[in-house]
């Protein structure tokens, strides 16, 4: 029987001990590791301290194989990863001069000239070999010493997530080859998480896969994890059934997108569309513009914050001084003058507002508009009003809604 192999992920940085960033690196990373049959043992942040995150490497490496670390690793004076874990693995900081050599040559591509302070994001330490970095200035490390493994990347998302795929899971996999892990996820829309719980119940006493249920803003997601060297089939038999199951409550697996979603029917079908919002703040259009083909059939969006931007492109100021600006007629008439004003296939509206209720509760309104060649639909939804994520939720709906039209008007099927 193969060892269980146990892991620890530390999130540096004095921001996160505050409040001010959100660290989404560690719950990312947590997904992660089952799938390639390691055990986390604990998720940890320190802040920038030399002595204090010393102390946490040496715990985590007493009881893990590997630690992951993501931050602290920028030209400041309070970046001190590179430090911290030379101290503990008793390894002298060296300047590589590859690494320094790339350096500069990454900043004269920029048009500009190299701070001194960046010169520290070419140390390592000599058990450290270098992570590229080809989304920003730091590279990472991969540590490797008295049979321990340390992973360390950088904080910020968008450079943290591409090494992780390219360079260190592909390190972790061969270095700890463990038992053949897959996992899907199913994507549903519209109904509770509770009823899908009851719908799905008899899945739950099946010991491979084992299921796991979570509410998202794009809806509540079926998660499957199979083991061993039928993973991928039982999978697909598991998947099969529950997507019947759950039919036509589902839109996506894995890693769609509503906007990709979307994005490919429009594209494959040579059609278009434009968007006019109000209340989400141009969450909708950056919503559809994360599709790769975005380009091919997404003609452009308009942000409006008033009234009187909407009456000046077009939308009846008798319909707004009438129905009020969150309605589902002035949705329609968004979504009606956003389709002629682009000369596109369709148009896709939201409207909103945030309101209490007589006992003092907050929700919110939403509104959204369709326009096509059979004419324009509208919807109206209420949420529970949440700053973190209400404009989200609105800005999903509004997909959610035109993803339904595309399916009533036999462009796009329920099941993917």
């Amino acid at each position: 029987m193969k060892k269980t192999v146990k892991a620890e992920i530390i999130s540096i940085g004095t921001e996160l001990l505050r409040g001010e960033i959100t660290d989404t690196n560690a719950g990312y990373l947590a997904s992660q590791l089952p799938l390639v049959g390691i055990e986390l043992q604990r998720m940890t942040t320190a802040d920038d301290d030399t002595k204090k995150l010393a102390q946490v490497l040496r715990n985590a490496l007493k009881n893990s194989s590997i630690v992951i670390t993501t931050g602290g690793l920028g030209p400041t004076q309070d970046d001190l990863t590179r430090e911290s874990i030379a101290l503990v693995m008793d390894e002298q900081l060296f300047i590589d001069a590859a690494l320094e050599k790339h350096l500069r040559i990454t900043f004269s591509q920029m048009g500009r000239e190299m701070p001194p302070a960046n010169l520290q994001q070419a140390m390592r330490i000599p058990c450290a070999q270098s992570l590229p970095n080809p989304r920003g200035i730091a590279p990472g490390w991969w540590v490797e010493k008295n049979d321990k493994v340390i992973v360390v990347m950088p904080g910020p998302p968008r450079e943290m997530l591409p090494m992780w795929q390219n360079e260190a899971l592909p390190r972790i996999k061969n270095r700890f080859p463990g038992e053949q892990i897959q996992a899907r996820t199913i994507k549903t829309f519209s109904i509770q998480e509770a009823k899908v719980a009851e719908l799905i119940h008899p899945f739950f006493g099946i010991a491979n896969p084992t299921l796991g249920i979570y509410a998202k803003t794009d809806g509540i997601q079926v998660r499957l994890i199979a083991h061993g060297t039928d993973a991928a089939q039982l999978l697909d038999v598991n998947t099969h059934k529950i997507q019947q199951i759950l039919s036509p409550y589902v839109w996506g697996t894995d890693t769609d997108t509503l906007g990709g979603i979307i994005g490919n029917t429009l594209s494959q079908r040579g059609m278009s569309l434009a968007t006019m919002e109000d209340y989400t703040g141009g969450l909708l259009g950056n919503m559809i513009t994360d599709s790769a083909l975005s380009s091919q059939f997404y003609r452009g969006g308009l942000i409006t914050g008033s009234d009187i931007v909407k009456i000046d492109w077009g939308i009846p100021a008798a319909i707004i001084e009438k129905k009020g600006t969150a309605s589902c007629e002035v949705a329609e008439a968004m979504a009606a003058v956003v389709k002629d004003k682009f000369s596109s296939d369709f148009g896709l509206s939201v409207t909103g507002l945030s309101y209490k209720n007589s006992s003092g509760g907050q929700f919110e309104m939403v509104c959204i508009g369709v326009a096509d060649a059979g004419g324009t639909k509208s919807w109206e939804q209420q949420f529970m009003w949440n700053r973190n994520d209400s404009f989200e939720r609105a800005a999903v709906a509004a997909l959610f809604r035109l993803r339904e039209r595309l399916i009533d008007m036999n462009l796009l099927d329920y099941v993917k």
